[in-house]
């Protein structure tokens, strides 16, 4: 298991459609993957998960993953976050 510190940078935070890309690509990956802020942890695979967390901009979340993928999940996931979400 890894996890890395991001800030979310993008100007509506992690909200409908760049939560929409998050979830698209963490599903690519086989490794359980979760997304905690504060003191809640939500599988990042999950819309409503993602989504209950009500990450704004600026905010930092944690990435979390777990197997065989581990390290190109959370690699993935913070390059999209770091182009602000262009697919």
């Amino acid at each position: 298991m890894i996890s890395r510190e991001v800030t979310i940078k993008n100007s509506i935070g992690l909200h409908a459609r760049p939560a929409t890309f998050f979830i698209q690509k963490a599903i690519g990956y086989k490794s359980s993957v979760w997304i905690e802020k504060d003191d809640r942890r939500v599988n990042a695979k999950s819309l409503l998960g993602v989504l209950s967390l009500g990450v704004a901009q600026g905010m930092t979340v944690t990435l979390i993953a777990e197997g065989s993928d581990e390290v190109e999940a959370l690699d993935g996931l913070q390059a999209l976050i770091n182009s602000d979400f262009q697919v």
